[in-house]
């Protein structure tokens, strides 16, 4: 399978990051995350069960106002949220965009029991991608079941990076 175009845009003013780094981690997941069937925890390579869609996929990294805004305007709430993914037009050759907040990864890391580190930092960023890929392969959170079954699926799609050693490095300058 040919690699997709991926665009990385940062608009984050203190977030740093590696995109052909960051670009790996879709790679990676277009090329070996397969959804494993209900009960089982496996990672598979992918045979038959599509990712996403063919195209070119955007990820954007954004702070929490920037994220607030585009979630008032296209969902109707200007609460802060963690990641958007907006679908594509395959006919147009686009896959789709993932729009990320770097302020809720550093939220979420800071307010964990853990000492927030760099490592916290990228896991939580690359988490955010994956959610945002799955959300392009068809994965649901907004029912009890399914939302059991996407955390599932994110925890083998980080199990597959942290194997394939495509877990990108991110950090917030000062």
């Amino acid at each position: 399978m040919p690699s997709r175009p991926i665009l990385v845009a940062n608009r984050h003013p203190r977030l740093r990051l590696d995109r052909r780094a960051v670009a790996r981690v879709i790679h990676t997941l277009d090329a070996h995350f397969h959804a494993a069937p209900s009960g089982q925890s496996k990672i598979k390579i992918r045979k038959s069960k599509p990712g996403p869609p063919p195209g070119e996929l955007s990820l954007v990294f954004l702070t929490d106002a920037a994220l607030a805004q585009l979630h008032a305007d296209f969902l109707g709430d200007p609460t802060p949220t963690d990641v958007i993914t907006f679908a594509g037009d395959p006919a147009e050759g686009t896959a789709g965009e993932i729009c990320v907040s770097a302020d809720a990864a550093l939220r979420q890391v800071s307010s964990s029991a853990f000492r927030l580190s760099p490592s916290a930092l990228s896991a939580e960023l690359t988490l955010y991608l994956v959610h945002g890929w799955l959300h392009l392969a068809g994965y649901d959170d907004l029912q009890p079941a399914k939302k059991r079954r996407m955390r599932r699926a994110e925890a083998r799609a980080m199990k597959l990076l942290k194997t394939a050693g495509a877990l990108p490095d991110f950090s917030l300058r000062r």
